[in-house]
C-alpha cells in the first residue's frame, strides 16, 4: 500500500508540511522539537530591580509595586480561563521573584474562582504549582 493521498490537496498540504519542517530544521535544528508550550522555559526570570524598574514605581513613584502587578496579572490570566498556560507559568515566576509568597500566588488563584470559575482556577493552580516546582529546582 502507498502512503500517497489520494485527494490532490492533502497530497499539496502534506509536501508543504515536509517542506516546511527541512527548512526549519535547517535553519535551526533546537526549533524542529519547539512547542508553544515550551515558550516560557525559554524566558529568563527577570531580576528583582529590573522587575521594580519597570513594572514598578520606578516611573511611577506612588503606584502599584512589581509583586502587585504582577499578582494582578496573574488574576486575569486565571481569570480568562488559565488558557495561557506559558504566560501564568511566566507570570508566577516573576511574581515570586518580585518578592510574592507561594500564599499570595495561591490566594490570588483562588480569588480568581469568583470570576472565572473553579475549572479555571484548578488550571491555573497546577500550572502555579508546576512553576514553582521548577523554579526551585533551579
Amino acid at each position: 500500500m502507498t502512503d500517497t493521498p489520494a485527494n490532490p490537496f492533502e497530497a499539496l498540504m502534506r509536501q508543504t508540511q515536509e517542506m516546511t519542517e527541512t527548512w526549519v530544521k535547517s535553519l535551526n535544528p533546537a526549533l524542529a522539537s519547539f512547542t508553544p508550550s515550551t515558550m516560557d522555559k525559554m524566558w529568563p526570570t527577570v531580576p528583582p530591580e529590573m522587575l521594580e524598574a519597570f513594572l514598578g514605581r520606578q516611573f511611577n513613584p506612588g503606584g502599584l509595586e512589581a509583586k502587585t502587578r504582577l499578582l494582578l496579572t496573574l488574576l486575569g490570566l486565571t481569570i480568562q480561563g488559565a488558557v495561557a498556560e506559558g504566560q501564568i507559568r511566566l507570570t508566577v515566576r516573576h511574581a515570586i521573584a518580585a518578592g510574592a509568597t507561594r500564599q499570595e500566588v495561591a490566594e490570588t488563584i483562588g480569588l480568581a474562582a469568583l470570576f472565572g470559575g473553579v475549572p479555571a482556577m484548578n488550571k491555573a493552580m497546577e500550572l502555579a504549582t508546576e512553576a514553582l516546582d521548577t523554579e526551585g529546582k533551579a
